[in-house]
């Protein structure tokens, strides 16, 4: 199987650029910068990409690779950074730009430049996403120009014998109309690839692989009815049958009707030896008074763990795994590289096992987006209601009560978010939204109601689209319903006065408040 290798140096769009590869079905991976050639070349890439980043190549410890990568003769893409890095290493020039280039651009390319192949272009000139300060001022020799901007005269740049390319501007984001076709260029036009890789193959191989790991072994899973989690669950059921033991955890931090939920569909309809723990007076004893959204993150994670321990040895000794739906996006960004992608926040999934774990660990999810997920979950015939389930954090509604978390909150939260996600569902519009669903502010406000004065709560409603979440705008719900949906909350939610909608976007927002 071919595989596609992407280096990071730091841009917020480098899980972007996998992705995109793999929707052409050719494996990826992301790796720091500061790995060595000799990794590199153990991994066997088919080809390279290099990510965009926030530094100059000028920088006193600005981010860089072996200029080997260079001669290692498989295809080289260089994108924005990267393609700043590839000519500034090879004897090219790179300097400050008079006028910097973000936002919507149109590049004029030449009628030899392979990356452009079938782009929707009028005259020659395509729309890209440019992101820069640095660009090219001359181009290393053996170089050819393929596409120009306005204002950048090196916005595409190839060197064919050697099999090197640059774009400047960023191919990988839905602002680049035909970036997935530039993409697709350089994977099987240029460099000749294969497809392969799917989740048919992908169960195919994740099945040895676990039988192989496992043997006789049992397998907790920690199962709370997401979309990752039942995917591990039904993957785990069809690679080791009863060795699987789910277990699930109420938490106390989950949304309305949710315990009954998963036990219905996990041990009545797909008959698996569900165990359910409630250990919601725990978690939310340990969460009392905390207000800080980081450490919520990694107490639910502690406690997560204590809780699985103790269920490992009612178990007994055969119980020698931990399963989670720990996802590539989630291990991507737990790990901060030197100089490129900082840490946005911590993941309970990852990194958290504390050094007396007894539990081996088990993440069949690791190297899948979150759309692969489902796809995984549908192969492997899930219903289609919990496949499309929107994403639910791990720490639950303990990150979306912003500030201390109370079960008097809790309720309050889940009466206002069932009744968001049922309204939305009523009106056609859930499948179309990526996330949704309400927060509860530590505001309170002045209200009136039947002629009486009333001091409440404020409920936020976050809805967004996206296509993997790494970014996302927000939903353009219809005004008369987010009308119909607060009229019900302030109505039917004793607790709460006010309702707003999150009109901000990621970046620069998070999707979740906290």
């Amino acid at each position: 199987m071919d595989r596609v290798l992407v280096i990071d140096f730091g841009s917020q769009y480098t899980q972007l650029i996998a992705r995109r590869i793999r929707e052409h079905e050719v494996y990826s991976e992301i790796w720091p910068c500061t790995r060595t050639l000799e990794e590199i070349r153990a991994f066997e890439p088919a080809a390279i990409i290099l990510s965009g980043g926030p530094d100059s190549v000028h920088l006193d410890g600005a981010p860089s690779i072996e200029a080997d990568v260079f001669n290692l003769g498989i295809p080289v893409l260089g994108i924005c950074y990267g393609m700043q890095l590839m000519t500034h290493t090879l004897g090219g020039q790179v300097v400050r730009a008079e006028r910097h280039e973000y936002g919507r651009a149109q590049v004029e390319f030449t009628s030899d430049a392979a990356l452009m192949k079938g782009v929707d272009a009028t005259a020659d000139q395509t729309e890209v996403w440019m992101s820069h300060g640095d660009q090219v001022a001359a181009i290393p020799e053996g170089f050819e120009v393929w596409g120009k901007s306005d204002t950048c005269p090196y916005a595409m740049v190839a060197h064919t014998s050697r099999r090197l390319y640059g774009v400047q501007f960023h191919p990988e984001v839905v602002h680049t109309p035909s970036g997935s076709q530039m993409i697709a260029n350089f994977l099987f036009d240029i460099s000749g690839l294969n497809s392969g890789w799917n989740m048919g193959s992908f169960i195919e191989r994740e099945i040895i692989r676990i039988r192989e790991l496992v043997g006789e072994d049992k397998v907790i899973c920690g199962l709370s009815g997401g979309v990752d989690s039942s995917v591990v669950a039904a993957l785990l059921h069809k690679a080791i049958g009863d060795q699987l033991i789910p277990v699930f955890v109420n938490n106390g931090v989950l949304r309305q009707g949710e315990a009954d939920e998963v036990i219905s569909i996990f041990r009545d309809q797909l008959g698996m030896k569900l165990r359910y723990v409630d250990a919601s007076d725990k978690f939310l004893g340990e969460l009392a008074d905390v207000t800080d959204p980081e450490k919520k993150r990694k107490i639910i994670g502690r406690v997560f763990i204590e809780v699985f321990e103790e269920a490992a040895n009612e178990v007994g000794p055969d119980a020698k795994w931990l399963a989670q739906g720990t996802l590539y996006p989630d291990v991507i960004e737990s790990v901060s590289f030197k100089g490129p992608s900082a840490t946005i926040k911590s993941h309970h999934n990852v990194g958290g096992l504390p050094d007396r774990m007894n539990l081996k660990l088990l993440e069949p999810l690791r190297e899948l987006f979150k759309d692969e997920v489902r796809l995984l979950g549908a192969e492997l015939g899930l219903p289609a209601h919990v496949v499309g389930r929107h994403p639910f954090p791990g720490p639950g509604l303990a990150i979306r009560v912003l500030g201390a978390v109370s079960e008097e909150k809790l309720d309050i939260l889940r009466g206002a978010d069932k009744i968001f996600i049922d309204e939305i569902r009523t009106a056609g519009l859930y499948d179309q939204i990526w996330q949704a669903f309400a927060v509860l502010l530590p505001v309170r406000s002045v209200g009136v109601m039947g002629d009486a004065r009333t001091y409440e709560y404020t409920c936020t409603l976050r809805a967004v689209t996206a296509k993997d979440g790494m970014t996302a705008d927000f939903a353009h719900i219809p005004f008369e319903l987010l009308g119909r949906i607060s009229n019900r909350i302030i109505n039917e939610v004793r607790g709460i006065n006010r309702v707003a909608y999150d009109v901000s976007s990621k970046p620069p927002a998070t999707i979740e408040w906290e």
